[in-house]
């Protein structure tokens, strides 16, 4: 998670700037009308944003153990901490930052980002620079769930960073 919600909101418009008109009129036709749980817009959301920045894959696709996660996504909790979708920021994250405390953690932490990530990625870089013993790995070819669409990315980074740390400890 990037350390400002106020990022994260403006992040994820910038990526839906970059979607085609005629889909971002139809999203703001269901906004306008609270209408974030209509099936319509949830195929809309998942099709032309999910697929492209949470997982890259057609929802054919999609392993198993993530759509069934996302089968049961609690939205109420959901709505109350992030609002009613990553384009409406809302809930009780707003206002929510901590980048003048990153500094105070002094453990191994890995930051990640992919290029097609709703997490800016350059956030995630900048980061990983203000933890005290921080890292970033970065996966040009993943969106927010690297560890599935970035594989030869993801764990090779991962696998590396755990032995560096192993290597500091000795």
């Amino acid at each position: 998670m990037t350390a400002d919600y106020a990022k994260y909101g403006a992040y994820n418009q910038k990526l839906r700037a970059q979607m085609r008109k005629s889909l971002v009129d139809s999203l703001e036709a269901f906004e306008k009308k609270n209408d974030f749980l209509n099936p319509v817009y949830q195929q809309l959301v998942f099709d032309e944003y999910y697929c492209k920045h949470i997982l890259r894959k057609k929802v054919a696709d999609w392993p198993e153990p993530v759509l069934r996660s996302f089968k049961h996504l609690n939205f109420p909790v959901y709505d109350i901490l992030q609002g009613p979708s990553e384009f409406v920021p809302g809930g009780r994250l707003v206002g929510w930052e901590c980048w003048t405390r990153l500094k105070n953690l002094t453990l191994p932490v890995l930051m990640i980002g992919a290029k097609y990530d709703t997490m800016n990625p350059e956030e995630m870089e900048q980061m990983s620079k203000l933890v005290q013993n921080g890292s970033y790995l970065y996966c040009p070819n993943g969106g927010h769930l690297s560890m599935w669409d970035a594989q030869d990315e993801y764990y090779p980074g991962i696998i590396k960073w755990i032995k560096e740390v192993d290597e500091r400890k000795q």
